[in-house]
């Protein structure tokens, strides 16, 4: 008897230490299939939301923590001082405020959504105490509204602000870079397909470590709910990808979104007054208090902020404030149309979707299964009195610089079903989407539409008005192509230039071997390693057609001889493919296993891209970003699609999945991006429940 009782004694105490198992975690069931890519289905939104989150905190805690802390502010509790200057920004755009009380005006089923993400991430870590969070030991539903506006507004429209003001300073090299990194998006109409289906080409261009990564996940409710595409770590759920009747890609505009004003406080005895016509207006003054980690010690730091109508204040210029005004920062929406999108099964439910402009900016490219192609500029662009000179700092104390609300959906420059068959964007202007009935740029405002063409673009727009019947193989291989447009339309030119004269050796050899060459970033190519060395030197790919250069060459030659030991070094042995930890201190190393990698430098103009930058102390350049998320899709009465990822679905270098799909990624090949529910089981190599891990 005293045996049974010590036995039910033991029983009962395990189960008061076993956390609790809330309803959701058996509501829904996680699927890894051979490349460990989650396919999450559960009875409701809610329930798959929680599987989801349970996903990513399985994959990439680690990350998934750093968005949020950045996201609130409160990366120098971790960072120390080098993040002060990114918290105070967070806290002057109001980013966590603002984030809360969204939270509190949501709608009950966005809310359950939220709510369900916090849940799951907060599950696993009940579940593997383990891992141990670096601050956040409970994560809060308001989370991932504050790091969408993180990763938009602070990351995006408020550095372009401060840069427009002056109050940041990139290098030339860092303005080549910016103007070259994008992204790549195409779709074709089934006229243009040998099978009648339209096909639709994703190609993100992001960054491989740090917030802005992406990460690919397959989501399915009993209610109804079915996508699959990417997202990003601390996003409830994919925001591009396809369904079973619609998909699109997003590529990155730059729709102008946002302003600079240049205010008078000029009253002495009130140190708040700020001009305003012949009056004044009284600024918003708060503190809030930071917290920065000095070694082994946190102490608090309280800050003071101001801000006008026009929006923060976050500098000063000759003597006057600085403000930046962000488009609809304080409204509410952005998740909820992107939730509407993924559940959109028709061009008109997904304008529909789109329709509020809550999603602010990004070209959207569009197919679906009935064959429509559509394209919008999207952005919440603000009215502005063409007068001024939006491009640069305007005087906040007249009212004529004020906005006047809102274009509507409508006004954005959008093309449906062109006659061509087929569109493209990679950044470049919607003016040039086509080869026929492109958007008329007289149509718009100035100051809506900055974007020139890209050399991305140009090279897509050749690829696709070639006369052919397309396959998904065939979007396949095109979607790694690696034909170099800046080399098809400069090269003549330099080549001319440089080759004039006396011409040293070493620059004879190489004039030679780059008239010869394919125009084509091949592993053994040893002219692609001469031309982006030298194309650097020329300024990234844009420097003239006619304008010297045997410098320039001369130089590159003698980088590689420097690096190699010979000029003659190949592009695979320069151009690397691999991942390290940076949660562990890890930067790029010739000492460990890297790839070749066939991708091309975006600033010379390639479909398949990636990011070299040079390594410090290494020889051979590693990216860092670029394609990331790559899929092309048709949309048939049953969907196909292929994809790839530039490393692989787990953040855990003990994971068999940490670098698995990189092979195939460095060599443009996909693996089957299994969608339907028979293939999903079929290719399952784990299926279990949040509660059984």
């Amino acid at each position: 008897m005293r045996t049974r009782l010590a036995v039910i004694s033991v029983c009962l105490a395990a189960l008061q230490c076993r956390p609790a198992v809330p309803p959701l975690a058996n509501q829904v069931t996680i699927y890894r299939d051979e490349y460990g890519i989650p396919h999450v289905v559960g009875r409701t939104d809610a329930a798959t939301v929680f599987g989801f989150a349970f996903a990513q905190a399985e994959d990439h805690f680690r990350q998934l923590e750093d968005s949020f802390i950045r996201a609130l502010g409160r990366r120098a509790e971790v960072d120390g001082d080098s993040a002060l200057a990114e918290d105070r920004l967070n806290r002057a755009l109001e980013i966590p405020r603002l984030a809360r009380e969204e939270y509190g005006r949501l709608d009950p089923a966005m809310r359950a959504l939220v709510d369900a993400f916090a849940d799951g991430v907060n599950y696993f870590l009940t579940r593997h105490p383990d891992t141990r969070p670096r601050l956040l030991a409970r994560i809060e539903p308001w989370y991932p509204l504050a790091f969408i506006r993180y990763n938009y507004y602070q990351n995006g429209f408020a550095q372009g602000a401060l840069y427009q003001a002056g109050l940041l300073h990139p290098t030339p090299g860092d303005v080549a870079e910016a103007n070259g990194r994008g992204s790549n998006g195409w779709v074709i109409a089934p006229a243009r397909t040998r099978d009648g289906h339209a096909l639709l080409f994703i190609n993100p261009h992001l960054p491989y470590f740090g917030p802005g990564q992406v990460y690919e996940g397959d989501l399915r409710s009993d209610e109804g709910w079915h996508f699959t595409g990417y997202g990003r770590f601390g996003f409830p759920f994919p925001y591009v990808g396809h369904n079973e009747h619609v998909g699109w890609v997003s590529t990155d505009n730059a729709a102008d979104q946002f302003d600079v004003y240049l205010e008078r406080f000029d009253d002495p005895a009130d140190p708040l007054a700020y001009r305003y016509g012949v009056e004044h207006r009284q600024a918003v003054a708060w503190t809030d208090t930071i917290r920065v980690r000095r070694g082994d010690s946190v102490e608090a730091r309280v800050f003071r902020f101001r801000k006008t109508h026009h929006g923060p204040v976050v500098g000063e210029r000759d003597g006057r404030a600085v403000t930046i005004a962000l488009a609809k920062i304080e409204a509410d929406g952005w998740l909820r149309e992107w939730y509407d999108m993924t559940r959109a099964e028709n061009l008109q439910q997904f304008k529909a979707a789109m329709r509020p402009l809550a999603m602010q900016f990004g070209n959207a490219l569009y197919a679906d299964q009935d064959g429509n192609l559509f394209y919008v500029y999207n952005g919440a662009v603000p009215r502005r009195d063409p007068v001024f000179d939006w491009s640069r700092p305007v005087d906040g104390s007249d009212p004529r610089t004020d906005w006047r609300g809102y274009h509507g959906f409508e006004e954005l420059p959008q093309l449906e079903n062109p006659v061509s068959g087929w569109m493209q964007n990679c950044n470049g202007t919607p003016f040039l989407l086509t080869s026929q009935g492109n958007p008329d740029p007289n149509a718009y405002p100035r100051y809506m539409v900055n974007e020139p063409d890209t050399w991305r673009a140009l090279l897509s727009r050749r690829i696709l008005s070639a006369d052919r019947r397309w396959t998904l193989e065939d979007l396949a291989i095109a979607a790694f192509d690696t034909r170099v447009a800046a080399a098809d339309s400069l090269l003549p030119g330099w080549l001319a230039a440089a080759g004039a004269g006396r011409v040293p050796g070493p620059r004879r050899d190489a004039l030679a071997l780059l008239a010869a060459w394919n125009h084509r970033a091949d592993t053994g190519s040893v002219a692609m390693s001469v031309f982006h060395a030298w194309a650097e030197r020329m300024g990234q790919g844009g420097g003239g057609a006619g304008g010297g250069g045997g410098a320039e060459l001369d130089s590159a030659l003698a980088s590689l001889e420097r690096d190699f030991g010979t000029w003659q070094v190949t592009w695979g042995e320069r151009n690397r493919l691999q991942r390290w930890d940076p949660f562990a201190g890890e930067q790029a190393s010739d000492a460990r296993p890297s790839l070749p990698v066939a991708a091309v430098d975006p600033r010379v103009g390639g479909v398949f891209t990636t990011w070299p930058v040079p390594a410090p102390g290494q020889r051979r350049r590693y990216a860092v970003g670029g394609g990331s998320y790559v899929s092309v899709v048709e949309l048939g009465p049953t969907v196909r699609a292929l994809a790839v990822h530039a490393f692989g679905a787990s953040g855990d270098p003990r994971s068999p999945h940490y670098f698995d799909q990189a092979p195939l990624f460095a060599t443009g090949r996909f693996r089957p991006a299994w969608f339907t529910r028979a293939e999903v089981q079929a290719h399952a190599r784990q299926s279990y429940r949040p509660s059984d891990r």
